[in-house]
């Protein structure tokens, strides 16, 4: 059961983690868009590098949440 509350731990703490990173990104990309987009290649990076950031938020979340049968 101990190992069941470090896994969950860990999980926990790498989604913190993910949705911090997924966050700074988020505002980095707003603040180019806001001032007027110069590197259009950097722009599409960090918007890819988004999506997988969620990508990777949900795959996490989906390994917290205990699948239920309906």
């Amino acid at each position: 059961m101990d190992g069941e509350s470090l896994d969950q731990a860990d999980l926990l703490a790498q989604l913190e983690t993910l949705k911090e990173e997924h966050e700074a990104l988020n505002a980095e990309v707003d603040a180019l868009a806001e001032n007027g987009v110069i590197d259009q290649l950097k722009f599409a990076r960090m918007k890819k590098e988004k999506l997988r950031l969620k990508d990777e938020i949900s795959k996490v979340v989906d390994q917290i949440t205990p699948d239920i049968i309906a």
